[in-house]
């Protein structure tokens, strides 16, 4: 059984680095989940995610936690690692990069539940730790969804 995935088109695995200067979603690919039909969660921890502030430019540091359950279609990680970098020299509060990484990632891979949490580090002396998922609608996923975000706790770690 071959483990290559030279037939999925991917663009960024193996080839030489690039890395975008500003919010770049179109780096995002995909290749084929194997096992559609299991239920199974991937997660993914950048802890060296940066963003600067929309008002003062100074630079944020958090680490972002993405989890999902795949459906069809599954993130490629080198993909993942240069779309969360692209962030780097792009000014969006906290909320709106969680936003947009869940946003954009249900958008590509249309997974049957996504979740993202931001663990931004202090800055004025308040941590910031926003939180966005999603499930498919119309299934157990959306109810997930719902139930999965009214009982998170404020310590989210």
């Amino acid at each position: 059984m071959s483990t290559s995935r030279e037939g999925e088109g991917l663009q960024a695995l193996g080839k030489r680095t690039e890395y975008k200067s500003d919010y770049a979603p179109e780096v995002l690919e995909t290749f084929e989940n194997k096992h559609p039909e299991n239920d199974y969660w991937v997660q993914f921890n950048c802890p060296e995610f940066t963003s600067l502030c929309p008002i003062t430019g100074q630079p944020d540091f958090a680490e972002i936690k993405i989890a999902y359950i795949p459906g069809e279609r599954m993130v490629e990680s080198k993909s993942l690692k240069l779309y969360l970098f692209s962030f780097r020299n792009h000014g969006d509060f906290h909320e709106d990069c969680v936003n947009k990484i869940m946003k954009d990632l249900v958008k590509l891979m249309d997974p049957k539940y996504i979740e993202v949490l931001g663990l931004f580090t202090p800055r004025g002396g308040i941590s910031i730790y926003p939180y966005a998922n999603c499930g498919r609608p119309g299934t157990k996923y959306a109810e997930m969804a719902e139930q999965r975000l009214l009982s998170r706790q404020l310590d989210l770690r």
